[in-house]
């Protein structure tokens, strides 16, 4: 089957992408709203872009109304990020903060889920997450006509939990990905974890 972009719909070509770009890290993505309420939404265009500035980089479309997501408004008011990487066990949570609610509720609430302090930055990370990127915004760029939103961060802080991390022999941070059990996004509603890990030399 060879299929030409050309002559599908936009919403076909989102289908076939999320599909066949797999598996796709999540970012759970908690932002300021004000007044003491914090948003929370996944988005699986997600990846990292640079080390030097270190960026990260989340793709954002439309509600489902045509408004733009709390998560755009707020950071293009606050400039402010944290970003979670969830694990298998929180699947469930992270569809649930999925749900297009109206601006300043909280899905926080909605979830029951807990914040701790993020040393140093001026956002909460959530409690139960091992790894968390405290983000200013970096750029933003539009893209097509609907449009879609590229919400370029800089990480400024990372926070590993000492469960998934150790030192090794030449004293560097080891990130264990098995312990970490990281969610994936597939196609449809269907989501993937972590098997089993394996090793390999590149060559020199």
């Amino acid at each position: 089957m060879n299929l030409n972009f050309t002559q599908i719909s936009p919403s076909q070509r989102y289908h076939l992408m999320t599909q066949t770009l797999i598996p796709r890290p999540i970012a759970w993505a908690l932002t300021d709203s004000g007044n003491d309420s914090f948003n929370l939404a996944p988005f699986s265009y997600f990846t990292a872009v640079s080390s030097d500035p270190a960026l990260i980089m989340i793709s954002v479309g439309l509600k489902p109304n045509g408004d733009k997501k709390d998560t755009l408004v707020n950071v293009l008011k606050n400039r402010k990020m944290v970003i979670h990487i969830a694990s298998e066990q929180d699947a469930s949570l992270v569809t649930q903060t999925a749900a297009s609610l109206e601006h300043g509720v909280s899905e926080l609430d909605a979830s029951k889920l807990e914040t701790t302090k993020f040393e140093g930055f001026s956002l909460p990370r959530l409690a139960q997450c091992d790894v968390a990127y405290a983000c200013e915004l970096y750029e933003i760029k539009e893209l097509g006509d609907i449009p879609q939103t590229l919400i370029f961060l800089e990480v400024k802080q990372l926070y590993v939990s000492d469960k998934v991390s150790q030192l090794d022999e030449k004293q560097r941070i080891k990130v264990h990905s098995d312990r970490i059990n990281p969610l994936a996004r597939l196609g449809g509603g269907e989501y993937a974890a972590i098997t089993a890990p394996f090793s390999m030399q590149r060559p020199k």
